[in-house]
């Protein structure tokens, strides 16, 4: 019987690597009969899916999202999950504009809509920005954790630290007053409701903001605000101080997932920073439709469609604001990139645990680095981040050579926490009261705001924690670290979260096992002290704690967080196998349309399709998949220890490259083993080959490296084109081809001769 691994087509870098690797994959899966399905589910095909009553026939494509999210309720689900883009709204136009070029009637996007017909579009557009993907296949807790050949290659081979100084000037600036943190209320639900948001306005007229919000006994849920006030009084502060003190100021927010506050959020400080400019240009801004949310990248587009003497008049206001602010971190000192340039350029979790790793630095416009003022807003996980700040302070860079490890159980099955708010989160239109009412109309949830404040709601599924705290203990016992928490109890949430934390451990037998409950600061310290003595510790945190903390660590301990193990072991029994962070696939995907050479690190697929194989080995109890596993991290540990990963620069290895040794190293740990003699039998021959024409292979993949590659589109790239550009080399395709048809060939006698 066939058995099936879903393998998602994502964005960018990933996409790329996806049509170099698959065609490997297929030929080292066609033996043990398992079908590879592809799901497109980039953010180009999702707009089409949901817009295919505006196509010709031949041009609408299915929503793969929907069918996998019906999918991961099944405990047959196998998927391997690559990164994705969560699309900033900056992002969503240019996808728009690219498609509507390649010939795809898609409405634009309305900004201002005016009629129901351009509300309902918006209101599409809206399922699509930001964070759209993990909420719908997330359906499991996460367990991600670095892979043991990974974490050997990362102490033989240390990359670069930073250095810290004790009397580093770097610091995290947070609001201490009137952010999501200190407005915070939580409550746990008794019994199985719906529950809807109210808006009562200060005349006393009611405004339903959402209702039919299903909740079930012993969920949580949460009301908090952020004062728009007190936010812009915040930034005006950062700003002067920075500029006093001759500081490089950053912001760090996660606009791309948190797709209503934050982008406000960011826009907030762009316009705070630019005030001068915004308060002189008011009514010019209004009429060309300036959205501060969207960043200074696209004020400077629209400033283009003036008249030369307004263009420069403007340019020359918002040139002297740079010349009299603080100075401003940079994303590309070269191209003169600020931090507040583009929404989508403001990634909390990246941008963090590379200033952590560069010695509390970050570049200044003059190409150097600088310590830096690094504002996170609201205070809910600020701390933790300032914990790691103080003790890098207090003790120096980590070595990699010796560091311990940090993996993560993370909470985030069912849209748990903040990442599933996006659909509960308003920007207040006018004053008054928000309330979260019953359906017997009792308030359990209550804040006054101001116009223009942030509310958001969260829900949390008592069935997610309590799979969460089992995932927690069942890791404890595999590995016998301490597994702690991360929890404040000075946060209405997380005492919610303590109390079930407490009551599901005591369902287990803890003896032995050390599990504690710290707030994030001291569970951060806890952490820090044991990876500086080459300890290991496991980290028990929610949802957005866990995206935070796997890129932190990693990217402290290996350099980057695309190497990581990350499964999800899904509710209803199947699995999800994700690939690692996608932070840095647009760099990658820049550098291989200038010069034909594509720098991705596909070692997280590498993993995940290993762990998918080896539970499709214990599931099915056959032992070929299982072998087929193991030499496939056997495989892995061979690229890592050749050093075949692909390298920085041009005409250096690529990702195309450490495909093809995978494909060779996989095949030669094949023929090697006896454990399985049919594979043996079967991949000898194609180790044979690979070897013999390893040069020449090579040098056919080089060939097309340090000249301009034409993909026919970035989001919505031409299949022939990148297909053609991911595999260049006509010696390696005939030989897979070769190999896969036999392969083929020989399971049809197979089945031939069982037939009679």
């Amino acid at each position: 019987m066939p058995k099936k691994i879903v393998y998602t087509f994502t964005d960018e870098a990933p996409a790329l690597a996806t049509r170099s690797l698959l065609p490997i994959l297929r030929v080292f899966t066609q033996p043990v009969n398992i079908e590879l399905v592809e799901r497109d589910i980039s953010l180009a095909c999702r707009i089409l899916a949901n817009f295919a009553d505006f196509l010709a026939v031949d041009q609408r494509q299915p929503d793969w999202l929907k069918e996998l999210g019906e999918l991961v309720k099944s405990p047959d689900a196998n998927i391997i999950k690559l990164p994705n883009i969560s699309a900033s709204l900056p992002q969503l136009k240019e996808a728009i504009a690219e498609l509507q070029s390649q010939g795809y009637a898609i409405p634009g996007y309305p900004e201002s809509p005016d009629d129901d017909r351009q509300r309902e579009i918006q209101m599409r557009y809206s399922r699509i920005q930001g964070s759209a993907v993990n909420p719908v296949i997330r359906e499991g807790n996460s367990d991600r954790r670095v892979a043991a050949p990974v974490k050997e290659y990362a102490r033989q081979h240390p990359h670069k630290m930073g250095v810290w100084r004790s009397d580093s000037a770097t610091h995290v600036a947070s609001m201490s007053h009137g952010d999501f943190y200190g407005s915070e209320t939580s409550c746990t639900i008794e019994a199985d409701e719906s529950l809807r948001v109210v808006l009562i306005t200060q005349d006393g007229t009611q405004q339903i903001l959402k209702s039919g919000i299903q909740v079930q006994a012993g969920d949580v849920v949460d009301g908090s605000f952020l004062s728009l006030k007190c936010l812009r009084a915040f930034y005006a502060e950062q700003y002067e101080a920075a500029r006093r003190q001759g500081q490089l100021v950053s912001l760090h927010l996660k606009a791309t997932m948190m797709k209503v506050s934050d982008p406000v959020m960011f826009g907030h400080a762009v316009s705070v920073f630019m005030a001068p400019v915004f308060e002189k240009h008011a009514t010019t801004f209004a009429e060309l439709g300036v959205d501060a949310n969207q960043g200074l990248a696209t004020l400077a587009d629209r400033l283009q469609t003036l008249p030369a003497p307004q263009q420069a008049e403007i340019r020359a206001d918002i040139a002297a604001q740079f010349a009299s602010g603080p100075a401003l971190a940079m994303v590309n000192s070269d191209q003169g990139i600020t931090n507040l340039h583009a929404p989508n350029d403001v990634i909390i979790d990246a941008s963090m645990a590379a200033a952590i790793r560069d010695g509390g630095k970050m570049w200044g416009a003059d190409g150097r680095l600088h310590d830096t003022k690094m504002i996170i807003p609201d205070r809910s996980y600020a701390g933790f981040y300032q914990a790691v700040i103080d003790f890098c302070k207090s003790h120096g860079a980590f070595d990699p050579r010796t560091m311990g490890n940090v993996s993560n159980v993370g909470l985030m099955a069912q849209k748990a926490e903040e990442y599933g708010s996006h659909d509960k989160t308003f920007i207040l239109p006018t004053a008054g009261r928000v309330r979260v009412v019953d359906k017997q109309g009792r308030t359990l949830l209550e804040h006054e705001l101001e116009a223009g404040d942030i509310w958001r709601m969260c829900c949390t599924s008592d069935e997610a924690i309590r799979d969460w705290v089992r995932l927690a203990v069942q890791r404890a016992k595999v590995t016998g670290l301490p597994a702690v928490f991360w929890l404040d109890s000075n946060r209405a949430h997380d005492r919610q979260l303590i109390a079930k934390v407490d009551a599901y451990l005591a369902e287990y037998d803890l003896q032995d096992l050390d599990i504690q409950i710290l707030p994030p600061p001291a569970a951060a310290q806890h952490a820090c002290w044991r990876a500086k003595e080459g300890l290991d510790t496991i980290s028990v945190t929610g949802n957005v704690l866990r995206d935070f903390l796997t890129d932190l660590f990693p990217i402290l301990e290996l350099g980057t967080s695309a190497k990581m193990l990350s499964i999800v072991p899904l509710l209803a029994g199947g699995s999800l196998y994700e690939t690692g962070a996608g932070g840095s696939a647009p760099k990658h995907v820049e550098q291989f349309i200038a010069e034909g050479h594509l720098r991705w690190d596909s070692i997280g697929e590498f993993l995940a399709v290993g762990a998918s194989l080896e539970d499709l080995g214990q599931q099915s109890g056959e032992l070929e998949i299982q072998v087929l596993g193991e030499t496939l991290n056997q495989a892995i540990g061979a690229i890592l220890d050749y050093e075949k990963s692909p390298q920085r620069s041009v005409r250096q290895l690529d990702t195309r490259g450490s495909h093809f040794y995978l494909a060779l190293y996989w095949a030669q740990a094949l023929a090697k083993q006896d454990s399985a003699p049919r594979l043996q039998e079967m991949f000898a021959p194609l180790a044979q080959q690979l070897a013999n024409h390893e040069k020449r292979i090579i040098e056919e993949i080089d060939a097309t490296q340090g000249e301009a590659i034409d993909l026919g589109g970035y989001y919505h790239t031409c299949v022939e084109k990148a297909t053609c550009a991911m595999r260049p080399s006509a010696t390696f395709n005939r030989i897979l081809d070769q190999t896969y048809q036999s392969l083929r060939a020989s399971d049809r006698q197979s089945a031939g001769r069982g037939s009679h």
